[in-house]
C-alpha cells in the first residue's frame, strides 16, 4: 500500500453556501390595524477561501476530505429581521499552492504568503423580503425573491515549494547532504537513488536578521519533463525559486558524466519551462575528495566553461564558502551582524 505523508497535487469540490430566501411578512401588532409588510431579506451563503499557511506542509488533509462547503445564508423573517450569513469556510492550505479549474486548466489564483486569502467559491446572495416591494399603489406586497446558489467549483490545487535557491541534481549528487550541511533541516541521506521523495526546505540562517529558504527537491532523471521518475514532481518545486544551484557529481558515480549530466540538467528544466532555463545559477562541484573529481572537474571547466565551486559536502568543507557567497548575493552591501 501506498504511504501517504506528502500530497502536493490534489483534486477538490468547493460547495459555496447558497442564500437564504426573503419571506412575505406583514405587521400584526394591536391598535396598529394598518401595518405594512415587514419580510425581511435572507442571509447571503458562505465563501470558500483558501489561506496559505506556514504550519501546513502539503495537501494531505484535503486528499483525504476533498468535499469543502460553506454554510447557507438563513431566510429572512418578519419585523424586516434579516436572515443571519452563512459563515465562510476557510481552508488552510501550504505556501506556494496555485488553483486551476479542474476541468479548463483555467488559472484561478494562488497564495503565496502566510496568511494569503484566496476566494475559489462565492456564496449566493440572499433574497428580498416583501418590504422591498412596497409602493404607493401597491400596498400589501406578497413578492419576495429567493436566495441564488452558492458556486460549486471542481479545483486542481497544486503545491509549489517557495523558496528563495533551488538544489537541482540527479539522485545521489549529494543535495540532501548540503542542505543538511546549509541549515537545520535534516532530509533522508542514504547511498541510493531517490532518498528524497518530496521537497525538503531549509532554512539558512546568516544572522538574526538574515536568513534565505532553500528547497531540495526530488532528483531529476532524463525526460523529466515527461514526467519520467519524478520529474513534475520535481519541476513543479523548482518554479517559484528565483536561483539554482546545480549540485554535479564530480566523482562520476555509477559511471555518470559530469559534463553530460550538467548539460541534461540544463535541457530538461528548458523543456519543462523555457524560463527555468533563464534562470541565474551556479554550479556546485560536489564530491571533489573522491579520487576521480579532480580529473573530471578539469574536463568539465574545458567542456563547460563553467567556474564550479568545490564541495565536499559530506565532510562540511567548501559549505562556508558557499554560505558567504550566498549571503553576499542576496543581500549584496550588508554585513554579517556580529553574534
Amino acid at each position: 500500500m501506498k504511504n501517504l505523508t506528502f500530497v502536493d497535487t490534489v483534486r477538490i469540490q468547493a460547495f459555496a453556501g447558497n442564500g437564504g430566501n426573503g419571506v412575505a411578512s406583514f405587521r400584526r401588532e394591536k391598535f396598529i390595524p394598518y401595518g405594512g409588510p415587514d419580510g425581511g431579506d435572507g442571509g447571503a451563503g458562505g465563501s470558500v477561501f483558501l489561506r496559505a499557511s506556514k504550519d501546513v506542509a502539503s495537501l494531505l488533509d484535503l486528499h483525504f476530505a476533498p468535499i469543502v462547503r460553506a454554510t447557507h445564508g438563513e431566510k429572512g423573517r418578519g419585523q424586516q429581521q434579516y436572515g443571519r450569513g452563512g459563515p465562510d469556510k476557510i481552508v488552510p492550505v501550504p505556501l506556494g499552492t496555485e488553483v486551476r479549474d479542474f476541468e479548463t486548466g483555467e488559472f484561478l489564483g494562488e497564495v503565496l504568503a502566510d496568511g494569503d486569502l484566496l476566494k475559489v467559491a462565492q456564496g449566493g446572495k440572499g433574497g428580498l423580503g416583501n418590504m422591498h416591494f412596497q409602493t404607493s399603489t401597491h400596498q400589501a406586497p406578497t413578492e419576495f425573491t429567493e436566495g441564488t446558489p452558492g458556486e460549486i467549483k471542481t479545483l486542481r490545487l497544486t503545491m509549489k515549494t517557495v523558496a528563495d535557491v533551488g538544489l537541482v541534481g540527479y539522485p545521489n549528487a549529494g543535495k540532501s547532504t548540503l542542505l543538511s550541511q546549509l541549515s537545520a533541516a535534516r532530509p533522508k541521506v542514504a547511498a541510493y537513488p531517490f532518498t528524497t521523495l518530496h521537497p525538503q526546505v531549509g532554512t539558512v540562517v546568516f544572522d538574526a536578521t538574515h536568513a534565505i529558504k532553500v528547497a531540495d527537491v526530488p532528483g531529476l532523471l532524463k525526460d523529466a519533463h515527461k514526467g519520467v521518475g519524478l520529474g513534475h514532481a520535481f519541476l513543479r518545486h523548482v518554479e517559484r525559486t528565483n536561483f539554482l544551484l546545480f549540485v554535479i557529481d564530480m566523482a562520476g558515480y555509477d559511471g555518470r558524466n559530469p559534463t553530460d549530466d550538467f548539460r541534461n540538467l540544463r535541457e530538461e528544466l528548458r523543456l519543462y519551462n523555457p524560463e527555468l532555463a533563464e534562470r541565474p545559477y551556479w554550479v556546485l562541484a560536489n564530491k571533489m575528495d573522491e579520487p576521480a573529481a579532480k580529473k573530471n572537474l578539469a574536463a568539465f571547466k574545458r567542456q563547460t566553461k563553467e567556474k564550479p565551486l568545490e564541495l565536499a559536502a559530506a565532510l562540511g568543507e567548501g559549505v562556508p564558502a558557499l554560505k558567504t557567497k550566498l549571503f553576499k548575493r542576496f543581500f549584496p552591501g550588508e554585513k554579517l551582524l556580529e553574534i
